[in-house]
């Protein structure tokens, strides 16, 4: 179990009893900090952020304040006699990882996003009633003519079956089974 967690503008991998050094952080020594930035975690299942996983939190222990080893930056034009030596050391905190928490209601949101989607049908296999071309798909399939009358029918008779069955779409069988039902009614608009 790991998560990639942004932690004072930075990204880290981090894990269970992890220790790391990152920039300067607020808080004492022995203080509790914890991140909610998280950007992915891997618990069994991949979860990625859009563009933070919600629920989920690092918590963290501060070790120590300290400095990083000294960086010399030195300038020199040659022939010119300019020559500058600087140093820098960057502020660090020591940090221990003591946990990532907030999996059980992340599990339980991502298991509910399955189910929802396994129950909504693909574009392909409804009807949408604002498309003329499908519209006349049905109409020629069951042997009527594609007029605008036979269209506003269709439009309709779609409202009516739709609040019969309770549904908010409806699937291109429910679509021909109506107009097999209802067949008079387009015959009566052609004469």
């Amino acid at each position: 179990m790991f998560a990639i967690v942004e932690i004072a503008g930075l990204q880290y991998k981090v894990e269970q009893d992890q220790k790391l050094f990152v920039n300067r952080l607020k808080g004492d020594k022995g203080g509790k900090v914890s991140f909610d930035k998280v950007l992915l975690t891997v618990n069994g299942a991949i979860t990625v952020g859009a563009p933070a996983v919600n629920g989920i939190t690092v918590e963290a222990e501060i070790l120590d304040h300290v400095k990083a080893d000294k960086v010399i930056v030195f300038k020199k034009k040659r022939r010119k006699g300019y020559k500058v030596k600087n140093g820098h050391r960057q502020s660090l905190t020591q940090i221990v990882i003591t946990g990532i928490t907030g999996f059980e209601g992340g599990a339980k949101k991502a298991a509910k996003k399955e189910t929802v989607k396994a129950e909504v049908l693909s574009d392909h296999a409804t009807v949408n009633f604002g498309e003329d071309h499908e519209l006349n798909y049905h109409l020629k399939k069951n042997g009527l003519s594609q007029s605008k009358e036979n269209r506003e029918a269709l439009i309709a008779l779609g409202k009516e079956v739709k609040a019969e069955l309770g549904k908010d779409v409806l699937t291109h069988e429910d679509v021909d089974a109506a107009i097999a039902k209802n067949i008079e009614n387009f015959k009566a608009l052609n004469k």
